[in-house]
């Protein structure tokens, strides 16, 4: 039998029985786009949260008073005053690894301009901020390093707090601003970054210089944390070494039950955690898309199986004609390897069209890979062969005569 013949003869049986064949493939169909969506849905969750991780800065080294845990960071009694400004100088003088600086402080302040008004967060920095946060401005400018280093009233804001002040869209540069009891002039408006790795919203914000949140403000000489950037991604564990070295010289940085009272972390631990979150979704993800494909290939042998009890008087009278065992068994793999390549081409299509109309409604970026389309389609032929073979081998064992007497 030529493998044209074999075609012809299988197409034929399927279509001569078109309802149960569409409902047999249907199954195929959804494991298939199933695997292809939930792999582009993981893809493109994963791209996300690199890119957001990203827009954080470059390089980014952390430091903060107190002991990191989960959730947050644990202060313990004193913590507080464990970071000054002072540090921030000394990283940036002794530590050769790094290329720029901030201290940080913040905090929650009512903002006010005429009759609008907004509850924001307001964190004083260095100069140095704008190239550990990669931040650019869409109108206006930065702070310079003699503003941001001093005691100046001017700042910059962020789109959310634009939008909140300047309803009307009117241009709020060398506008004031009241931040607390603090008038504030406007000298720039932050590129927009849209939300965070937390969903938190990084463009409410206020970036004013340290010294003006810290006296004005806060009223303290203490500072929140350090950020820094490495040099370049390949010094970002020397930096967190050397980082840790000037820390631990300091007098009392060990607490009385031997804890350091401060925490050192960095962007790239952030991306990793997350990036692990991700790829143990996608698995789930995945794995429950091919559980479906599965139910899709119990369906095959299924039908197949009741399709060589139905044709039980045909095979006999093939065989009857000359086909040997091996022809009918080719034949019934044939056919259920057909029903399950269908339904991994119309699963493929499907797949994507879902993927795309997933990153539409839910605004999420979707990533259809070649390795997912190749992975669920071989799937599919596998699955075919695998629940196809024993009702295969089945019709192929019957008895031609005891077939040609089926009822």
């Amino acid at each position: 039998m030529t493998i044209k013949d074999l075609v012809k003869i299988s197409t034929t049986s399927l279509i001569r029985n078109g309802v149960r064949s569409w409902l047999t493939v249907l199954g195929v169909i959804i494991g298939v786009a199933s695997v292809i969506a939930m792999q582009a849905i993981g893809n493109g969750s994963d791209e996300s949260i690199k890119k957001e991780v990203r827009s954080m800065g470059v390089n980014v080294i952390m430091i903060f008073p107190g002991t990191f845990r989960m959730g947050g960071v644990a202060q313990s009694a004193g913590s507080m005053s464990v970071l000054e400004v002072e540090d921030a100088e000394k990283i940036k003088e002794t530590v050769k690894t790094v290329v720029a600086v901030s201290p940080i402080v913040q905090s929650g302040q009512q903002i006010v301009y005429q009759t609008n008004n907004w509850r924001s967060n307001v964190t004083g920095i260095w100069a140095d901020y704008f190239t550990i946060k990669a931040y650019k401005v869409s109108s206006g400018r930065l702070l310079t390093e003699r503003e941001a280093n001093g005691m100046s009233k001017n700042c910059l804001i962020g789109k959310t707090v634009y939008k909140k002040l300047f309803p009307a869209g009117s241009n709020p540069i060398g506008e004031t601003i009241r931040v607390g009891t603090v008038p504030m002039k406007i000298v720039g408006i932050l590129e927009a970054k849209g939300s965070g790795t937390f969903g938190q919203d990084q463009d409410d914000i206020i970036l004013a210089p340290l010294k003006t949140v810290q006296k004005r403000l806060l009223a303290t000489t203490f500072i929140q944390q350090i950020q820094v950037s490495a040099k370049s991604e390949a010094k970002m564990t020397q930096a967190m070494a050397d980082i840790r070295a000037y820390m631990l010289s300091k007098p009392n940085i060990i607490s009385s039950d031997g804890e350091e009272r401060f925490s050192i972390r960095s962007q790239s631990e952030l991306s990793s955690m997350l990036g692990s979150i991700s790829k143990v979704m996608i698995l789930l993800l995945s794995s429950i898309a091919a559980i479906s494909l599965l139910v899709g290939g119990i369906g095959i042998m299924n039908i197949m199986l009741v399709s060589v009890t139905e044709r039980t008087r045909e095979i006999g009278l093939r065989m009857a004609l000359g086909a040997t065992d091996r022809d009918v068994k080719i034949q019934f793999l044939a056919e259920s390897i057909m029903l399950s390549v269908w339904g991994g081409i119309l699963g493929i299509i499907f797949g994507y069209l879902i993927s795309l109309l997933a990153g539409s409604i839910l605004n999420w970026p979707v990533t259809v890979s070649s390795s997912s389309i190749l992975l669920a389609f071989t799937f599919s032929a596998v699955v075919g062969i695998f629940f196809g073979y024993y009702p295969a081998k089945k019709a192929s064992e019957l008895d031609p005569i005891e077939a040609l007497r089926y009822e």
